[in-house]
Protein backbone atom coordinates (compact mmCIF):
# COMPACT_ATOMS: atom_id res chain seq x y z
CA UNK A 1 0.00 0.00 0.00
CA UNK A 2 1.07 3.13 -0.75
CA UNK A 3 1.17 5.99 2.14
CA UNK A 4 -0.78 9.64 1.87
CA UNK A 5 0.73 12.94 2.34
CA UNK A 6 -1.40 13.18 5.93
CA UNK A 7 0.29 10.01 6.57
CA UNK A 8 3.61 11.87 6.66
CA UNK A 9 2.38 14.62 8.26
CA UNK A 10 0.86 12.26 11.21
CA UNK A 11 4.18 10.63 11.52
CA UNK A 12 5.94 13.59 11.72
CA UNK A 13 4.13 14.44 15.04
CA UNK A 14 4.15 10.83 15.85
CA UNK A 15 7.95 10.94 15.24
CA UNK A 16 7.99 14.10 17.63
CA UNK A 17 6.69 12.41 20.70
CA UNK A 18 9.63 9.25 20.27
CA UNK A 19 12.02 11.87 19.94
CA UNK A 20 10.72 14.19 22.95
CA UNK A 21 11.05 10.72 24.85
CA UNK A 22 14.74 10.34 23.53
CA UNK A 23 15.83 13.61 24.46
CA UNK A 24 14.48 13.29 27.92
CA UNK A 25 15.89 10.17 28.78
CA UNK A 26 12.96 8.44 29.43
CA UNK A 27 13.49 4.82 30.20
CA UNK A 28 10.58 3.86 27.87
CA UNK A 29 11.66 2.66 24.46
CA UNK A 30 11.09 5.35 22.26
CA UNK A 31 7.69 4.98 20.35
CA UNK A 32 5.38 7.67 19.63
CA UNK A 33 1.70 7.09 18.01
CA UNK A 34 -1.14 9.05 17.40
CA UNK A 35 -4.91 7.69 16.76
CA UNK A 36 -6.53 9.72 14.13
CA UNK A 37 -10.65 9.85 13.67
CA UNK A 38 -12.32 9.61 10.69
CA UNK A 39 -12.03 13.55 9.99
CA UNK A 40 -8.56 13.19 9.86
CA UNK A 41 -8.19 15.25 13.75
CA UNK A 42 -6.16 13.51 16.67
CA UNK A 43 -7.86 11.91 18.91
CA UNK A 44 -5.15 10.61 20.79
CA UNK A 45 -1.50 10.81 21.02
CA UNK A 46 1.19 9.45 23.67
CA UNK A 47 4.67 7.60 23.71
CA UNK A 48 5.27 4.62 25.28
CA UNK A 49 4.32 4.79 29.02
CA UNK A 50 5.52 1.03 30.17
CA UNK A 51 8.00 2.10 32.38
CA UNK A 52 6.11 5.07 33.71
CA UNK A 53 3.06 3.37 34.43
CA UNK A 54 4.09 0.27 35.61
CA UNK A 55 2.06 -1.45 33.69
CA UNK A 56 2.71 -3.81 30.56
CA UNK A 57 0.40 -3.01 28.36
CA UNK A 58 1.47 0.92 28.07
CA UNK A 59 3.02 0.87 25.13
CA UNK A 60 2.44 3.56 22.94
CA UNK A 61 -0.59 2.24 20.64
CA UNK A 62 -2.57 0.50 23.31
CA UNK A 63 -2.61 3.85 24.99
CA UNK A 64 -3.76 6.07 22.20
CA UNK A 65 -6.52 3.61 21.70
CA UNK A 66 -7.80 3.52 25.34
CA UNK A 67 -7.44 7.39 25.60
CA UNK A 68 -9.53 7.54 22.13
CA UNK A 69 -12.10 4.96 23.05
CA UNK A 70 -12.79 6.73 25.98
CA UNK A 71 -12.74 10.61 24.29
CA UNK A 72 -15.26 8.72 22.29
CA UNK A 73 -16.98 7.28 24.13
CA UNK A 74 -16.82 3.85 22.56
CA UNK A 75 -14.03 1.28 22.05
CA UNK A 76 -15.52 0.51 18.59
CA UNK A 77 -12.82 2.93 16.71
CA UNK A 78 -13.92 1.92 13.51
CA UNK A 79 -12.77 5.04 10.81
CA UNK A 80 -10.04 5.88 12.67
CA UNK A 81 -6.21 5.61 11.69
CA UNK A 82 -3.44 4.65 13.90
CA UNK A 83 -0.29 6.19 13.28
CA UNK A 84 2.99 4.77 15.12
CA UNK A 85 6.86 5.21 14.33
CA UNK A 86 7.81 0.96 14.99
CA UNK A 87 5.51 -1.43 13.48
CA UNK A 88 3.33 -2.88 16.20
CA UNK A 89 4.12 -5.65 18.32
CA UNK A 90 1.37 -8.49 18.59
CA UNK A 91 -0.14 -7.54 21.71
CA UNK A 92 -0.79 -3.95 19.78
CA UNK A 93 -1.79 -5.59 16.77
CA UNK A 94 -4.29 -7.31 18.49
CA UNK A 95 -5.50 -4.21 20.35
CA UNK A 96 -5.71 -2.61 16.73
CA UNK A 97 -7.36 -5.39 15.03
CA UNK A 98 -10.03 -5.59 18.48
CA UNK A 99 -10.47 -1.84 18.16
CA UNK A 100 -12.05 -2.25 14.41
CA UNK A 101 -9.31 0.67 13.17
CA UNK A 102 -9.59 1.46 9.18
CA UNK A 103 -5.67 2.16 8.75
CA UNK A 104 -2.19 0.86 10.73
CA UNK A 105 0.15 3.37 9.56
CA UNK A 106 3.71 2.90 10.65
CA UNK A 107 6.95 3.65 10.28
CA UNK A 108 10.17 1.48 10.94
CA UNK A 109 10.09 -2.07 10.86
CA UNK A 110 10.67 -4.38 13.56
CA UNK A 111 12.24 -7.45 12.38
CA UNK A 112 11.92 -9.28 15.68
CA UNK A 113 8.52 -8.18 17.19
CA UNK A 114 6.88 -6.78 14.53
CA UNK A 115 2.89 -8.07 13.86
CA UNK A 116 2.03 -6.28 10.84
CA UNK A 117 4.19 -7.82 8.15
CA UNK A 118 7.53 -8.60 9.51
CA UNK A 119 8.37 -11.38 12.26
CA UNK A 120 3.88 -12.02 11.70
CA UNK A 121 1.22 -10.84 10.30
CA UNK A 122 -1.46 -10.68 12.44
CA UNK A 123 -3.37 -7.52 10.81
CA UNK A 124 -3.70 -9.01 7.48
CA UNK A 125 -4.44 -12.74 8.66
CA UNK A 126 -6.68 -13.74 6.14
CA UNK A 127 -8.78 -16.16 9.23
CA UNK A 128 -9.57 -12.67 10.96
CA UNK A 129 -13.44 -10.99 9.83
CA UNK A 130 -11.90 -7.60 9.90
CA UNK A 131 -8.43 -6.62 8.45
CA UNK A 132 -7.32 -3.14 8.52
CA UNK A 133 -5.50 -1.54 5.59
CA UNK A 134 -1.48 -1.54 7.04
CA UNK A 135 0.89 1.06 5.36
CA UNK A 136 4.53 0.71 6.84
CA UNK A 137 7.56 2.40 5.95
CA UNK A 138 6.34 5.74 5.99
CA UNK A 139 9.43 7.79 7.17
CA UNK A 140 10.83 4.56 8.25
CA UNK A 141 14.67 5.78 8.48
CA UNK A 142 13.54 8.36 10.79
CA UNK A 143 11.54 6.33 13.08
CA UNK A 144 13.77 3.55 12.92
CA UNK A 145 17.09 6.12 14.01
CA UNK A 146 15.34 7.19 17.21
CA UNK A 147 15.05 3.82 18.45
CA UNK A 148 18.62 2.72 17.34
CA UNK A 149 20.08 5.91 19.17
CA UNK A 150 17.74 4.56 22.44
CA UNK A 151 19.72 0.91 22.67
CA UNK A 152 23.09 2.39 21.66
CA UNK A 153 22.65 4.62 24.62
CA UNK A 154 21.39 1.74 26.82
CA UNK A 155 24.94 -0.58 25.72
CA UNK A 156 26.85 2.33 26.41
Amino acid sequence: MEFRPADVTAMQEALALARQSLLSHDPDVPVGALLLGPDGDTLAASANRREALSDPTAHAEVVVLREAAVARGDWDLAGCTLIVTLEPCPMCAGAAYLSRVDRVVFGAWNEEYGAAGSAWDLLRDRRLPHRPEVVGGVLADECGAVVREFFERLRG
